[in-house]
């Protein structure tokens, strides 16, 4: 998967919590986010901010299927409310390879990527 394939990918589940993601898919997505909100900050904070607010969905929605993929709860999300502790963890999970699990199966390449 590539880039541009997971990001429209991303926008297409908007708010698909049902399913898995693979990892490519996942961390495209966190990339494109991170780029496209610091390049917001350059030109306005407001036009960053609400960048950031119509993608929060679908990042919770990816990192849902991400955790699915990982045969984990798509509650896990969650763990962003816990500083620190909790995002190093989530980290780990997500960055984990997918493997069988209870969500619908693997997503095609999520065992090799």
């Amino acid at each position: 998967m590539n880039f541009i394939d997971s990001v429209k990918i991303c926008f297409a589940k908007y708010a698909d919590f049902n399913g898995c993601a693979s990892r490519p898919e996942f961390w495209w997505w966190m990339l494109f986010t991170f780029v496209a909100t610091g390049f917001l900050q350059g030109i306005s904070y407001n036009w960053s901010w609400i960048f950031s607010v119509a993608t929060m969905l679908p990042t919770v929605a990816v990192t849902a299927r991400r955790l699915h993929d990982t045969d984990r709860s798509g509650w896990l999300v969650l763990l962003w409310f816990v500083p620190l502790i909790g995002w190093i963890i989530l980290i780990i999970f997500c960055a984990e390879q997918g493997k069988p699990n209870r969500y619908g199966g693997s997503p095609q390449g999520s065992m090799l990527a």
